[in-house]
């Protein structure tokens, strides 16, 4: 019982450098990235984009290209938490280009996937739809 106590209470503030209190659990991790670690994942989110299907990698490419009408200082999608319903708006009217340009277009649920994706990538500085075959 008093090993368990000695493990819940915070270290004193002289063996630990920049933080008042015991670390968050997700810090505790074993490959924690935290931040300044981005370029780490955008770098294992776009290898793991690359083994979509093909015809995912083809929608991921033409969303992109249909953000990029969206990607602007001020934009919607780089607010600190962009509106649901926005984005889902957003999703609909690539589905509806989508659905003029293939003969099978993607089911919605792909479309809110992939662009969730890809919002994600330019919020932290990714490449924009750069998908290699």
């Amino acid at each position: 019982m008093e090993f368990h106590s000695k493990l819940l209470q915070p270290l004193p503030e002289n063996k630990v450098r920049g933080w008042n209190g015991p670390l968050p659990f997700y810090m505790t991790y074993p490959d924690y990235y935290g931040e300044g670690h981005e370029a780490k994942l955008l770098q294992d989110l776009e290898y793991l984009q690359q083994l979509y299907p093909n015809d995912v990698k083809r929608y991921q490419i033409r969303i992109a290209e249909i953000l990029d009408k969206a990607d602007y200082e001020g934009s919607m999608i780089y607010d600190e938490y962009p509106d649901r319903y926005s984005l889902q708006a957003l999703a609909k009217s690539i589905g509806k280009i989508l659905e003029q340009e293939e003969k099978q277009p993607p089911h919605e649920d792909i479309i809110i996937i992939l662009l969730f994706n890809e919002v994600y990538k330019r919020r932290h500085g990714g490449r924009r739809g750069k998908i290699y075959y």
